[in-house]
């Protein structure tokens, strides 16, 4: 029996040496390749999308409906059977969402099959996430990032199962930041092309993208040099000039012509709404809470013979607190029930804080690292959502906050990037303290390991 055990261990020793060289070499070949790591996380994602998908398929209620999904629907149905656009606010500026859901019922018909695109598409998103913070940052902070929106970005999922803009949203979102960071990588026009029609469809997609477009131009305008842009407006100056003075002379004559008083008006109804219904009950979101604001809001009209600039001005005091409610709600809901008072109490605000903790470090790190300027798309983005959430209000299902997601979990990969390696330093520089190097030998290192840790 011994005989044969050791005839065993022999024969693995020496598969051991064969092959070990062999599949070392096939491992440096391909641990470069991001294919390797990108396709477990698609197969992930598509997991948890696709298994709540068909959790709510196989329920008794179904897939939830919100009083928007009805009406959303309801406009596509209409726009398909009688091919005309209205002139009311919700018509216009959300007029690529309204086409693409018509388009999705023509083809598909029934909206379940519109709902599994979107679970799809949102799954599939788990790639621009990954490549985004890899050429932002590194590849260690793309597989955590990855990992986040698989399993830690429950809104991702949730709205992917509501008929709403919010999804494909999101999605157009990552591919026009992808195309924009590859069009600066690269500076391919093939890039530049794509990164301009989404940006426009983005732009068209829903109120929320026009702000959204701008702060992309932002991180445009903050990357380019100063011959750059001056280069590009001597080249197009006709061209861009000409668009400019189109666009003023349209909009002069279709406001002349009274072609925007519907536009105009429901616009001003729905921010009458805003103020009279949340800023006036001082709502931290779109329903009360606990933790509301609540005073006696002045109404009275006497700033420009304007609603809402009377009101903003008048209760301008109050509405400072409403807004930092708001800033304090974005984080979670959880800021409100923080009991420090108890230790089961403080390991559960420590284990809620240690995203936000994780984002602040990620945030801290690329300043000084040097790479902020390079990576501000996220945190423009970030800042693009957290300004609406604060404006308007935030959705008591943080429905407005879901474009963020990706972004706020590229931050904190870069975060959890940052703890790791410092984590490595720090068990380096301890094991050379207590090694045979001697403390002289480590306290050279020290300077040289932390350069690798800052520069990693």
């Amino acid at each position: 029996m011994e005989e044969r055990l050791q005839r065993f261990k022999s024969k693995l020793y020496q598969w051991f040496h064969k092959y070990k060289d062999p599949v070392y070499r096939q491992f440096l070949k391909y641990k470069e390749r991001d294919m390797i790591y990108i396709i477990p996380f698609v197969l992930l994602s598509l997991k948890v999308r696709l298994q709540y998908f068909y959790f709510l398929l196989s329920s008794e209620q179904g897939f939830p409906q919100s009083d928007d999904t009805r009406w959303y629907i309801h406009y596509a149905q209409s726009l398909i059977a009688n091919h005309t656009i209205g002139r009311d606010m919700n018509d216009i500026l959300y007029i690529g969402y309204n086409f693409l859901l018509a388009l999705l019922l023509a083809i598909c018909k029934d909206p379940v099959y519109i709902i599994f695109i979107q679970a799809v598409t949102a799954a599939l998103c788990v790639i621009l996430v990954y490549k985004i913070a890899q050429m932002l940052f590194n590849r260690t902070t793309a597989v955590i990032a990855s990992f986040i929106y698989c399993y830690h970005a429950w809104a991702i999922t949730l709205w992917s199962s509501y008929i709403l803009s919010d999804s494909f949203f999101i999605s157009l979102q990552l591919l026009c930041v992808y195309f924009l960071l590859k069009w600066m990588e690269t500076k391919k026009n093939s890039y530049k092309i794509l990164f301009f029609v989404m940006a426009f469809y983005l732009f068209i997609f829903r109120p929320a993208g026009i702000i959204t477009v701008l702060f992309m131009m932002m991180y445009l305008f903050i990357n380019a040099q100063k011959e750059t842009w001056l280069a590009f407006l001597r080249k197009y100056k006709y061209i861009s000039s000409g668009l400019l003075a189109a666009v003023i002379v349209t909009f002069a004559v279709l406001f002349m012509g009274g072609k925007l008083d519907p536009l105009l008006a429901s616009m001003q109804f729905n921010a009458k709404k805003v103020l009279y219904n949340i800023y006036a009950n001082g709502w931290i979101f779109d329903s009360p809470s606990p933790h509301d604001h609540h005073f006696k809001p002045n109404y009275k009209i006497n700033i420009m013979n304007s609603l809402i600039m009377s009101f903003l001005v008048n209760n301008w005091d109050h509405i400072m607190v409403i807004y930092g409610k708001r800033a304090a709600a974005f984080i979670g809901r959880w800021v409100w029930s923080t009991d420090l008072t108890s230790l089961r109490g403080m390991v559960k605000f420590v284990e809620q804080a240690f995203p936000t903790i994780l984002f602040f470090i990620g945030s801290i790190a690329a300043v000084w690292n040097g790479l902020f300027r390079k990576s501000s798309i996220v945190w423009l983005i970030i800042v693009n959502v957290y300004i609406f959430c604060i404006i308007f209000f935030i959705d008591g299902m943080y429905r407005y906050k879901a474009p963020a997601i990706p972004f706020i979990a590229v931050a904190i990969a870069y975060g959890g990037d940052r703890v790791i390696r410092g984590a490595i330093f720090i068990v380096k520089y301890a094991w050379m303290r207590l090694g045979a190097k001697g403390p002289a030998s480590a306290g050279q290192s020290l300077s040289a390991e932390l350069n690798k840790v800052q520069s990693g």
